[in-house]
């Protein structure tokens, strides 16, 4: 089993920035899988947002945010963090961490989501 814990989450204006957390335990989860985000604005289908292989060599992202977010990890403490910058009204959605064997397949655990709104 995998338990994922994000954080972070929160309201902010356009143009701030956000820090989200997910911390991973469990003991099906090891260092060794990949880590990412999805996430899913009102109304629409969840979607990519970035993922990270276990040594954080290979990083891949979102046209819609690539450049503005980064996506990294510390594998000390399972976790995998979401810097988010220059934020957008539509970067509103809620932000689930994601885990998986493999960077193909990090949506293998889902957390519960943290909720990002950003106000114009």
């Amino acid at each position: 089993q995998v338990q994922l814990e994000e954080s972070g989450g929160g309201l902010v204006q356009a143009g701030g920035s956000l820090r989200l957390s997910c911390a991973a335990s469990g003991r099906t989860f090891n260092i060794y899988w990949a880590m990412g985000w999805f996430r899913q604005a009102p109304g629409k289908e969840r979607e990519f947002v970035a993922r990270i292989s276990w040594r954080g060599g290979v990083t891949d992202y979102a046209d819609s945010v690539r450049g503005r977010f980064t996506i990294s990890r510390d594998n000390a403490k399972n976790t995998v963090y979401l810097r988010m910058n220059s934020l957008k009204p539509e970067d509103t959605a809620v932000y689930y961490c994601t885990v998986g064997p493999s960077i193909e397949t990090i949506s293998s655990y889902w957390g519960q989501g943290t909720q990002v709104t950003v106000s114009s």
